[in-house]
């Protein structure tokens, strides 16, 4: 049977209907909002995973060009491999829903999110937290939930949830973030440089208009909902628990407190677990609960961590709680590149390089998304050495694209406009080492990159992770935070911005219930530190350089009339073609007649600027051409005064004396200089040479010619001698 449950968001209606489609799924629920609909399925295992220890959840977005009455572009017309954006969304709901599943859960679960519908205006993410959340209700699946998805701008001082595409465009944020009834869960913020107490406001009003999709979908549950599926339990071994606690306890705290450095600590920790799993074998034999020793020994390094830093405000490597690690910054290492910028900050390095491009070199999207085209492009790197480990390379990772899309969405509000650079941008940051806060190293990275390539950037830009320990009623906010602290702490909050303010922001948040004064602090602190930072990155390089590299294609611009596109390129390319190989320049058109030409020198560019103007132009009258005759007849001549373009002049005009024939003044080839003196509604061209030869005006020339209207000729003109003067 068939049900149907509407929500309000703001003033967005949210459509959730379940029972019509995928009954053989755990739970399937289509989301509707406009005329985008996505569908939700949520799955279950019967039988725990034999992968390991770890929940195995998998969130899948199919992304179908149908929802948008669209064939794909690949050559066999059919989706392939999943989009950047589609990459993102798996992400954006994956760490939506992660938190709240039980933490000894080991069944695999599988979310599919298939796009059915798309008018391009309401967009498909949030309604995959929606959609998520409700299958996940409804299913067999154990799940903590529910939470609610909405997306918060800010439009002419007002704010608007769940805008269109449209109205994003005039907003100065764009928060996408889940929540339940009483916490936040993750945030995904871009902003154009607003204030820090801008985004908490948006976070507070954000959570209170999620109040009626939450109380719909516990009203689908009780309704609908299915009996959650049992699972085992295992218990552990107190006794076990008990002898590795007062074997290792006081080991792994002096290892913690003597070694401040990741590999020393990381490798003084394994020995001592070795040693533990060899001591506890001699005793207990080959029955060995390894797990529960492991499980137990990462406790206490856990516990030790997070009482250091709550009682003490001491952290892993010594640092305060708002202590930045030591911070080198270096511009230009790289002589071919057109830009590159090495950050490090303690352990974490980053390098990036800036390459420019033409507007042809833009990446052409094939996605549901309304943008067809990206002009800057960041590309995040991270290889198995930068943290001292041995795996496959291969080809980015879902890590990978949401890290370099959070680089990206950083950088996005300071670049130039096209017309201002009319550059393709493309940023690789590569992290050669890594202990926390690589995604927002890329980004200082960048900024250093982007100015050593003389892109025209209205300000720097740098980022921080903050992180956060909590203890019941007390609580650190940690600044900077390495891996160690990511791993065993409560928030990962990532800040990125100018001096004016952020312009990036992402908040994965483990606990349920963050105290309302830590989103202020936080923010807060990060602003200080991002202060600091930007500083350091100051002194290596302030503004970006004047000129770009040597090796950077100079690119100028030139407005045609869009009608005239045809004439630039020609037959099957051809004009185009002649230009570029002539000139030695690369050309790109777009549809509203700008013109970008790319050339290593100034002289290459300028040539191509006069062949394309002149291919381009339109005869003017009363302007004098110097032409080559293409074609004679009885009556006059025909010579063509610009790129395809021709005119004809009439015997009585080639010259300033009477012509017997129109052979006796010019053959075919001749070069001739002419005067447009008139130009009919048909567009045909009527040329004169006398009038040059003359030295008349346009007024003159007409008035001399007897074929126009209203032209007379003199009669001192038909003297014998032809009327040249003497």
């Amino acid at each position: 049977m068939t049900k149907q449950y509407t929500a309000k968001i703001g003033d967005r209606e949210i459509v959730i209907e379940t029972g019509k489609l995928a009954g053989q799924a755990g739970g399937a629920v289509t989301v509707r909002c406009g005329d985008t609909v996505l569908l939700a399925t949520a799955t279950t295992s019967k039988t725990p995973s034999e992968r390991g220890d770890f929940f195995p959840l998998s969130v899948d977005y199919e992304e179908r060009l149908y929802a948008a009455g669209r064939i794909p572009g690949t050559f066999f017309r059919r989706e392939g491999r999943p989009s950047e954006t589609a990459i993102l969304i798996c992400r954006l709901v994956d760490r939506s829903i992660r938190p709240l599943f039980p933490k000894d859960y080991r069944h695999e679960v599988q979310i599919v999110l298939t796009a059915l519908s798309s008018d391009a205006e309401n967009p498909l993410d949030i309604l995959g937290i929606i959609g998520a959340s409700a299958a996940l209700m409804i299913s067999d699946v154990p799940w903590l939930g529910p939470l609610g998805g909405v997306r918060v701008g800010y439009i002419n001082g007002q704010f608007v949830f769940n805008p269109t595409a449209t109205e994003l465009e005039q907003s100065e944020i764009d928060v996408r973030m889940a929540a339940s009834q009483d916490a936040l869960v993750m945030v995904e913020a871009d902003a154009r440089e607003v204030p820090e107490a801008l985004l908490v406001e948006a976070l507070e009003k954000g959570q209170a208009a999620l109040h009626d999709i939450i109380a719909v979908q516990n009203q689908m549950r009780q309704e609908l909902g299915k009996p959650k599926i049992a699972y085992a339990v295992e218990t552990p071994d107190q006794a076990l628990i008990d002898k590795v606690t007062a074997l290792a306890k006081e080991p792994v705290v002096k290892v913690l407190r003597e070694t401040d450095d990741k590999h020393g600590r990381r490798d003084a920790l394994d020995a001592l677990y070795a040693s533990l799993v060899t001591q506890l074998t001699a005793e207990f034999g080959p029955e060995l609960d390894e797990k529960t020793v492991k499980e137990t020994f990462e406790g206490l390094v856990r516990a030790e961590v997070r009482r250091a830093i709550v009682e003490e405000q001491r952290r892993p490597d010594g640092r305060a709680p708002k202590q930045l690690r030591p911070i080198t910054c270096e511009v230009g290492l790289l002589p071919r590149t057109h830009g590159s910028g090495l950050f490090t900050r303690g352990e974490t390095q980053a390098l990036t390089i800036a390459t420019l491009g033409t507007v042809g070199d833009e990446q052409r999207l094939d996605s549901l998304g309304p943008e067809e085209t990206k002009r800057y492009i960041h590309h995040y790197n991270f290889p198995p050495y930068s943290t001292g480990e041995v795996k496959r390379l291969g080809s980015p990772g879902r890590r990978e694209i949401g890290h370099g899309a959070l680089a990206e969405r950083a950088l996005v509000p300071v670049l130039p406009s096209s017309d201002e650079f009319p550059y393709t941008i493309r940023l690789v940051s590569e992290i050669l080492s890594s202990n926390g806060s690589s995604s927002m190293a890329s980004v200082c990275g960048s900024t250093l990159a982007l100015m050593d390539a003389g892109v025209p950037i209205k300000a720097a830009v740098a980022g921080v992770a903050m992180g956060l320990i909590a203890d019941g009623a007390r609580y650190t906010i940690l600044t900077d935070i390495q891996g160690l602290e990511d791993h065993e702490g409560d928030m990962d909050f990532k800040v990125a911005g100018t001096r004016k303010g952020v312009t990036a922001l992402q908040m994965d948040i483990k606990i349920k219930g963050l105290p309302s004064q830590v989103l202020p602090e936080a923010l807060e602190q990060a602003r200080q530190a991002r202060l600091e930072i930007l500083d350091i990155m100051a002194q290596t390089i302030s503004q970006p350089r004047e000129r770009l590299s040597p090796y950077a294609p100079r690119i100028i611009k030139i407005s045609i009339d869009p009608e005239k596109i045809g004439t630039l390129i020609g037959p099957g390319g051809k004009m185009i073609r002649k230009i570029q190989d002539e000139a030695g320049v690369k050309i790109d058109v777009e549809d509203d007649g700008s013109v970008y030409i790319a050339a290593a020198d100034g002289t290459a560019s300028e040539l191509a600027v006069r062949m394309i103007e002149q291919l381009t132009e339109e005869a003017q009258l009363g302007k004098i051409y110097t032409g080559k005759v293409v074609r004679t007849t009885d009556f006059g001549a025909f010579v063509e005064i610009l790129p395809g373009k021709d005119g004809m002049v009439h015997i009585s005009q080639l010259a300033d004396y009477r012509a017997p024939t129109v052979e006796d003044v010019v053959r075919v080839g001749d070069e001739v200089m002419v005067m447009v003196v008139d130009i009919d509604r048909e567009g045909k061209i009527k040329l004169s040479r006398r009038a040059v030869l003359e030295g008349w005006t346009l007024e003159e020339a007409r008035e001399h010619d007897p074929q126009l209207a209203g032209g007379r000729q003199r009669g001192g003109d038909r003297r014998g001698d032809g009327g040249r003067r003497r």
